[in-house]
C-alpha cells in the first residue's frame, strides 16, 4: 500500500512547478544556450531575471553575501551575471525557486528550513571543490546539483508531510539513513523525487542524474562519477558538520571512484569550506 502511495505521489510532481515563485518558463529560458533577440547568453539571462523585481532583489542579496566575498557591491543582475558567471546565477535562481516553494505550504514540525538550506549550500561548495579536484563533472554543474541534491526531502515535507513525519520517526527509531527509511516507507527515495521535479522543470540530465542517484551511484544508468561526487560531497558535509549519517555510502569507495584518496577528498572539501561563508549564503537564501 505504501509503495502505491509513493507511485501516486510521483505522478503529482510535475504540478509542483505551479508553486514556484516565478514563471516556470523562466527556467527554460535560463537553460537555453543561445541568446534571444540578438542578445548574448549573458545579456539574455540578465534580462529574463530582471523582469521579476522580487527575484532580482533576492538574487542580488545572495550575490552580495559574504559567501562570494566580492570587493564591490553588485547592484544589477547584469553585473551579477558578469561577475559570478551564467551558470552560478542560474544555480542561485534555482535555489530561490526551491526556497520559494516553502512559502506556499507549511512545513511539518521538526523540519528546519535553516538547517536544510545550510546543508544544501555546504554540499554545493564541497561538490564544486571535488569536481575541480577530480574532473568528474563540470564544477558549476556540481555546485548546482549539490545545491539541489535534497530537493526531494523538501518536496516530501511540503506536499506529503505525514509521510515525511513517518520517515523521520523510522529513521530515528531504527538508526537508518534517511534514504533507507524512505525506501522502507514507500519504495523510493528523495533523490528520485527531486530529479523528477527538476526534469519537469526541463533541467538537463547533467543536473538531474547526480541528484537522482547520489545515494546509489552504482545503479546509475550513465556515467556514475557525477553521482558518486554528489554522494561524497553529501557524506563529507555531514561528517564535517558533526552529523554523520548511519551506514551512508562508504567515503573511501566513493573517493576511489573519483580517483581520489579519502584524505584528498576531505582536504579539498575542508579547504573549500574554510574559504566560504556558507552560513551567509544560507541566510541570504532564507
Amino acid at each position: 500500500m505504501s509503495q502505491e502511495r509513493g507511485q501516486r505521489f510521483l505522478l503529482t510532481l510535475p504540478s509542483v512547478q505551479n508553486d514556484l515563485p516565478y514563471s516556470p518558463a523562466l527556467l527554460t529560458r535560463l537553460f537555453r544556450l543561445t541568446g534571444e533577440d540578438g542578445l548574448s547568453p549573458l545579456d539574455a539571462i540578465a534580462a529574463a531575471v530582471a523582469e521579476d523585481q522580487g527575484l532580482t532583489t533576492r538574487l542580488l542579496a545572495m550575490a552580495n553575501s559574504a559567501y562570494y566575498g566580492l570587493q564591490a557591491q553588485v547592484a544589477t543582475v547584469s553585473r551579477a551575471v558578469a561577475v559570478l558567471g551564467l551558470r552560478e546565477v542560474r544555480a542561485l535562481v534555482l535555489a530561490l525557486g526551491m526556497r520559494g516553494l516553502a512559502d506556499v505550504r507549511p512545513l511539518p514540525p521538526g523540519f528546519s528550513p535553516q538547517r536544510f538550506l545550510t546543508h544544501q549550500a555546504t554540499v554545493a561548495a564541497a561538490a564544486m571543490a571535488l569536481a575541480r579536484e577530480s574532473g568528474a563533472m563540470a564544477p558549476d554543474d556540481a555546485f548546482t546539483a549539490g545545491l539541489l541534491h535534497d530537493l526531494g526531502k523538501l518536496i516530501t515535507a511540503l506536499y506529503r508531510p505525514e509521510d515525511w513525519q513517518a520517515q523521520a520517526e523510522s529513521a530515528k527509531a531504527l538508526s537508518l539513513p534517511w534514504h533507507e527509511a524512505e525506501e522502507r516507507h514507500w519504495g523510493l527515495d528523495h533523490g528520485l523525487i527531486g530529479a523528477m521535479v527538476l526534469r519537469s522543470w526541463n533541467l538537463p540530465d547533467s543536473l538531474t542524474e547526480p541528484v537522482n542517484w547520489h545515494h546509489a551511484p552504482q545503479a546509475a544508468p550513465g556515467d556514475p562519477r557525477p553521482c558518486r561526487l554528489i554522494g561524497l560531497a553529501d557524506a563529507l558535509a555531514h561528517g564535517l558538520a558533526g552529523t554523520p549519517q548511519p551506514d551512508i555510502a562508504a567515503e573511501a569507495s566513493l573517493s576511489a571512484g573519483l580517483g581520489l584518496s579519502p584524505e584528498q577528498a576531505l582536504a579539498a572539501t575542508a579547504t573549500a569550506l574554510a574559504g566560504r561563508d556558507v552560513a551567509s549564503l544560507a541566510a541570504a537564501l532564507a
